[in-house]
């Protein structure tokens, strides 16, 4: 594929189509959903001169997103209301728990060091 090409296909990416979505209303309460936006391009080329010509080319993209939260409109004030991201929170009390077993370990072992 031609590197213009892939520019072309890739121009709306990140717009604010993809940032924020498509406002639900539900009766005097609007909520407009926003997400996290991360992408990236590569490239390539090549051509040798020379005894062993060969020839290359590449390209690539990637595009992701994930959930921020919602803007919540009621009565005409405007909330934000983050995403909790469940998997995040749950590695997190994984490493909580495993550094409190091991300083458990650690200070059962030097008791049991002091009785000897």
């Amino acid at each position: 594929m031609d590197i213009m090409t892939l520019i072309e296909k890739t121009k709306d990416g990140a717009g604010v189509q993809r940032v924020f979505g498509e406002p639900v209303t539900q009766g005097d309460v609007t909520v407009i959903p926003v997400a996290r936006i991360a992408q990236g391009g590569g490239g390539g080329g090549g051509k040798q001169e020379g005894e062993r010509p060969s020839q290359g080319s590449g390209g690539g993209y990637g595009l992701g997103a994930t959930p921020a939260g919602v803007f919540v409109i009621k009565n005409g004030e405007v909330k934000w209301q983050p995403a909790v991201d469940v998997n995040r929170i749950v590695i997190g009390g994984q490493i909580v728990a495993v550094v409190l077993l091991l300083t458990i370990r650690s200070i059962v072992k030097r008791w049991r060091k002091g009785r000897r």
